[in-house]
């Protein structure tokens, strides 16, 4: 497989519970803390899929959706956000700004790997 994948939150109790999980899962994953870096990262490493929370520093995770999908380079790479639950108007927001899917907090394990393995299954 070896797919690479960007966990983009500022959670870091987040970040090591997906780091661990996507690692163990086969992926290759890179993490970003912000919403600055997250794009960078996005821009030098072109993962094949972003874990994207909505809530983080310097720029939401809106603004790094819109800024990714608005880049024709960067056009192929997946956006899976990560929302709050019961956030339905981020969820919205999300989507119309080009998100591939979204998760509401706390997700299940098992449904986020089943997720991330069927979004990077559709190519």
């Amino acid at each position: 497989m070896g797919n690479k994948i960007l966990i983009a939150d500022d959670e870091q109790n987040i970040v090591i519970s997906l780091e661990f999980l996507m690692k163990r899962e086969g992926f290759e994953v890179s993490i970003a803390v912000d919403g600055e870096e997250a794009v960078d990262r996005i821009r030098s490493e072109k993962p094949d899929l972003v874990l994207l929370d909505v809530m983080m520093p310097k720029k939401s995770g809106f603004e790094v959706c819109q800024e990714v999908k608005a880049d024709p380079d960067l056009a192929a790479v997946k956006i899976l956000m990560l929302t709050a639950k019961g956030r339905d108007t981020e969820v919205a927001k999300g989507l119309a700004l080009g998100a591939d899917a979204y998760m509401t907090k706390p997700f299940s394990t098992k449904e986020l790997v089943e997720k991330v393995r069927s979004m990077l299954a559709e190519g």
